[in-house]
């Protein structure tokens, strides 16, 4: 006889499209698979009030919830991670932008929290000697973590604007976007040859720069550690194969990784604290999960 079900909000990664084929572990265990899209809706949720078993989360939202106090798992698996540079975008029209040039400029993104966000910003830190705290940032939500608030050189925009929209108004310079970004030739990057640029940083760092891991929910991970670790393992044998590997699976792999996201995320005001590695990945240690 399987065990009961439990619930999982994950995008539509190639990584879980099995799973959500069978609708269950493969050891016959049932998945209830949440009704969430674009997948980033169910963060909050999960952050806020742990509305899902298991779930995937941006590492950004995923730390300060850590951060914060609140009773989650970050478990050793990428699900999701891109190079960046090419996710800054200007209005092709107006005269080219450098990233030099952003000082004191209006850039927008979704949340200041947002993943993609801390990744170009701490790029544009390392590249064009740009801190977080040189731009005017203009955002269209708040943290998924409700605990947050946002720096003072952070403004709201009014609900249902767009930022390709401010963008061709001039209301802002630039805006960063993730999984929405625009295949539209009205924009253009900032940088001039993003990928040659993301592979000159991949080349010095090394690291894959990660945008989505996989939680759990506290109080369920320690009552059900089995159905953590089938989870964990039907999603790693999905993993595509590829160089570079930018989905680093295991406490280990992921450790350059989440080394680079915290010194960002402390320099761009992002925790209340500092956190070390070691302190994030040990609640799964403790599970035997890494």
């Amino acid at each position: 006889m399987s065990e009961p079900g439990f619930s999982l909000a994950i995008g539509r990664t190639p990584m879980a499209a099995g799973l959500r084929a069978a609708g269950a572990l493969p050891d016959g265990t049932r998945i209830d698979f949440a009704a969430v899209e674009p997948i980033h809706r169910a963060f909050a949720p999960m952050a806020r009030t742990q509305r899902y078993d298991m779930a995937e989360m941006a590492i950004v939202t995923a730390l300060q919830a850590l951060a914060y106090g609140k009773p989650i798992i970050l478990l050793p698996l990428t699900l999701a991670a891109r190079f960046q540079h090419r996710c800054i975008i200007r209005l092709a029209s107006r005269p080219a932008l450098t990233p030099q040039a952003l000082r004191g400029r209006r850039i927008g993104v979704r949340a200041y929290t947002q993943t993609t966000g801390m990744w170009v910003r701490a790029i544009l830190a390392e590249e064009a000697a740009l801190p977080a705290e040189a731009v005017q940032w203009v955002t269209q939500e708040g943290a998924h973590v409700a605990e947050y608030a946002d720096p003072p050189f952070v403004t709201r925009v009014a609900e249902g604007l767009k930022l390709p929209d401010l963008l061709r108004e001039g209301a802002i310079d630039a805006a960063i976007l993730g999984n929405d970004l625009p295949g539209d030739p009205d924009f253009a990057p900032v940088f001039p040859a993003p990928e040659a640029a993301a592979r000159a940083w991949f080349a010095r760092h090394g690291v894959a720069p990660v945008n989505h891991v996989l939680v759990a929910a506290r109080p369920f991970a320690e009552a059900h550690p089995g159905r953590v670790a089938a989870l964990l393992a039907a999603l790693r044998a999905a993993r595509p194969v590829a160089q570079p590997d930018l989905l680093p699976s295991g406490a280990e792999a992921m450790a350059p990784a989440l080394t680079q996201v915290l010194a960002a995320c402390h320099a761009q005001g992002l925790l209340p604290r500092r956190l070390a590695v070691e302190e994030v990945f040990a609640p799964a240690r403790a599970l035997g999960l890494d």
